[in-house]
């Protein structure tokens, strides 16, 4: 099961693995089961409000003691309250199998917000895991999703070790239909690209689905095998992260009744569309190139630029928040002053060494000309993860002698390419909401185009 996860912004999940996989037999009915589960989910929660963090790691499993240890445990407290206020009180709770674990959610009130503590549990009554999380908030399909023109069909992308488990959705009628492969942003997401209280991939392949375009989406690779890529990390790049996995789906959707397969396109979306190119240097037969909110500058660039976004929001910073700026402008700098040379120097901004030597020299929209195939660059201009002026602008510039590239940015979406109501802050992914439907037809008209 999942480790140990902060609430930090959607970039910075990047790498932030710490899991455990520790499976025990034990001999237990379900009733009791549930209630010892939810009782030490409860006690746990207890000892961390009262910042008994000593006695809060006593039933960590091994793995879990290694990895947070009682003051590393006391830091990701310490750090969740400055953003979400003073621990008040614990509410409902619930809870959910997955494989050999109980997992309870323990929602609780903090002074600026509600969250739900995730505490995972194994067969030995052992902490194997915890994050803190959104409430989830039950999704409610978009108006334009009709469930009545299209299936949803269970599919694996890849084999072996690193097989994923995804969904295709088919158009009803006869085939065959275009297909679009949909690839995620930074962060362990799973199929839907969870975000908050939003599923933007959900929105995404039931929209385009109704209307007639089948759409791939699968658990991404850092999400559905975490506790063995967190087990060694080096040589670990984007490749592994991504790349590997979307050519697979192509491949796959290449040999899959009902689709066309000469009408097979890829969609990224934010680190997803800044590997487009890289995507579609590995496979000659991808009909086209999708990219939504990609960015076209340096990964860590944009990552202290988020930094000082988020921190201008502030009405006064803290000792400790200009700290943590200096710590992120320090990291940025080693990275770039990484060469083939460089020993390893642990993870800087999440990720490995290699990771950051891989990405380097590497220009998106610079890559995205040598590619035959037509490309739709989209953009929102309230996006505040990548840079709507600077990000789109490169792609316009390096990309505008060609007639087969289409450019189009919408005024009032986010990031998410939802509606934002004034500045995107990201605040706003914590609000159930939909990719906005002019977004869904811009894309399915120009798939059906090429």
């Amino acid at each position: 099961m999942k480790g140990i996860a902060t609430k930090k912004s959607p970039f910075l999940l990047l790498l932030f693995f710490w899991l455990t996989m520790s499976v025990v037999l034990g001999q237990e009915t379900a009733s009791s089961t549930t209630n010892s589960a939810e009782q030490l989910a409860r006690t746990f929660v207890s000892l961390l409000a009262q910042q008994e963090f000593q006695k809060a790691t006593d039933k960590f499993d091994d793995t879990m003691r290694t990895a947070a240890p009682p003051d590393k445990l006391k830091t990701i407290w310490i750090d969740l309250l400055k953003t979400v206020g003073a621990f008040q009180k614990m509410e409902a709770a619930r809870i959910e199998a997955v494989g050999q674990y109980r997992v309870v959610f323990v929602t609780c009130q903090f002074q600026k917000q509600r969250l739900d503590v995730k505490v995972v549990i194994d067969k030995a009554d052992r902490i194997a895991g915890l994050f803190f999380v959104p409430i989830q908030v039950e999704y409610r399909p978009p108006d334009y999703a009709k469930s009545s023109l299209f299936t949803d069909r269970e599919v694996t992308v890849g084999t072996g070790e690193w097989a994923l488990p995804g969904t295709l959705s088919l158009p009803v009628g006869k085939g065959p239909f275009p297909a679009v492969i949909l690839v995620h942003g930074s962060g362990p997401h799973d199929r839907d690209e969870s975000i908050g209280a939003n599923k933007p991939f959900r929105d995404l392949a039931w929209g385009l689905a109704s209307q007639s375009v089948s759409v791939l989406r699968y658990e991404k690779r850092t999400k559905e095998y975490t506790a063995k890529l967190a087990a060694s990390l080096e040589g670990f790049t984007v490749k592994e992260e991504t790349i590997t996995d979307a050519l697979e789906a192509v491949s796959l959707l290449r040999k899959t009744e009902g689709i066309d397969t000469n009408k097979v396109f890829v969609l990224g979306h934010s680190l997803g569309g800044t590997l487009v190119p890289r995507i579609g240097a590995g496979n000659s037969d991808i009909a086209g190139f999708i990219v939504m909110a990609g960015a076209a500058r340096p990964l860590e660039d944009l990552v202290l630029e988020q930094t000082l976004y988020q921190a201008s929001l502030a009405s006064e910073l803290s000792a400790d928040g200009k700290s943590k700026i200096e710590e992120v402008k320090r990291q940025v700098m080693a990275i770039k002053s990484l060469s083939k040379d460089s020993s390893s120097q642990g993870l800087l901004l999440f990720a490995p060494t290699s990771y950051w030597l891989d990405l380097q020299g590497y220009n998106p929209a610079i890559v995205a000309k040598t590619l035959k195939q037509p490309m739709l660059i989209l953009q929102g201009e309230q996006d505040c993860q990548v840079n709507p002026k600077a990000d789109f602008e490169e792609w316009r510039q390096a990309l505008s002698g060609r007639k087969d590239v289409t450019l189009k940015s919408y005024p009032s979406l986010n990031h998410l390419f939802m509606e934002v109501h004034g500045k995107s802050t990201g605040a706003e992914y914590e609000q159930a909401g939909h990719v906005a439907e002019a977004v869904i037809s811009d894309i399915a008209a120009w798939i059906k185009q090429h």
